[in-house]
């Protein structure tokens, strides 16, 4: 899911950009992968975790260096490209809400509501034998995944959105 904003809508970006996100993941069990996801080199280990949680709350993340995040003036994921490893930066983020949506012996589904700038394969690799197969997002902030291909005027979003109101004015 992705917001695509255009015309004057384009300064609402800055109230858009932090609104927390709700993903569907799921986990690959018994595997691992380079990158935390089926592009990486992947390994089996055979061990299935043995429990399904991952972590809620504060919860602090090492940046992946498959990330666009800037270390030393340049996107990580070309350094990763190059095959350099460097120490990435720690960050905070809030993952208010992990469920554990079905399983098998091979994947297990999550629901998770996390803050913007969470990285979504890394919760999943805090199972250690696992990596995470699929990701969508499915809501950002008030917009569901449901109501894709809506368009919104700027009135519609400020009443979704009281901060985008408030700016309006």
């Amino acid at each position: 899911m992705l917001l695509v904003l255009l015309g004057d809508a384009t300064r609402l970006q800055r109230h858009l950009v932090g609104l927390p996100k709700t993903y569907a993941a799921t986990a690959r069990l018994g595997w691992r992968s380079s990158t935390g996801d089926p592009d990486g080199e992947l390994t089996q280990t055979g061990r299935v975790p043995g429990a399904l949680e991952l972590p809620t709350g504060k919860v602090r993340q090492r940046v992946p260096m498959t990330s666009a995040v800037r270390v030393g003036g340049e996107r990580l994921y070309r350094k990763a490209h190059r095959g350099e490893r460097v120490e990435t930066p720690e960050r905070e983020v809030d993952v208010p809400r992990a469920e554990l949506r079905e399983h098998g012996e091979e994947t297990a589904t999550f629901e998770i509501e996390c803050s913007a700038g969470t990285y979504v394969r890394t919760l999943v690799e805090t199972l250690e034998d696992a990596y995470c197969e699929t990701l969508r997002r499915t809501r950002i902030g008030p917009f569901d995944v449901g109501e894709a291909g809506k368009e919104l005027d700027i009135e519609e979003i400020a009443e979704l959105l009281p901060a985008v109101g408030e700016a309006l004015r």
